[in-house]
């Protein structure tokens, strides 16, 4: 049975999950091939959702866990968690919206703003594995 101190590792997991579908998805849409990508992007989107769902059960019950590291690999981790989050804010309501219009196959404002969603989206993915990789594997 899944536990609450498991949800940092299944939200990593998401995370990375998502990166690769992500990518998968960019692959097949410069293959031109929209079915696959279409399947691929709802697949990263609703482990995206899954992943939101996980992280604040966790943060209700548990909060936050505070980083241990000291020095130079302090300031790293304070970089890329800040980065993380204020992307991860804004990456949500841009993630519906490019959904939206390619479900919609009103592909050419879809294609303007998934330029900006995949790349911001795919940061945010990246840098959740990382900050849970340094929350928790780093030497304390």
């Amino acid at each position: 049975m899944l536990e609450i101190s498991d949800l940092p590792l299944l939200n990593a997991t998401l995370n990375a999950l998502a990166g690769i579908l992500l990518v998968s998805a960019y692959v097949m849409i410069r293959k031109g091939n929209v079915v696959r990508h279409r399947a691929l992007m709802l697949a990263a989107f609703s482990t995206s959702v899954l992943f939101l769902v996980s992280y604040v059960i966790y943060h209700m019950n548990i909060g936050s866990r505070a980083f241990t590291g000291t020095g130079v690999i302090r300031v790293v981790y304070f970089v890329i968690l800040v980065t993380h989050v204020v992307l991860a804010i804004a990456v949500v309501p841009m993630a519906v919206v490019t959904l939206r219009r390619g479900l919609r196959r009103d592909d050419l404002r879809h294609k303007a703003i998934a330029r900006w969603t995949f790349p911001i989206w795919l940061y945010v993915s990246v840098t959740g594995v990382v900050v849970y990789g340094m929350l928790y594997m780093l030497p304390t």
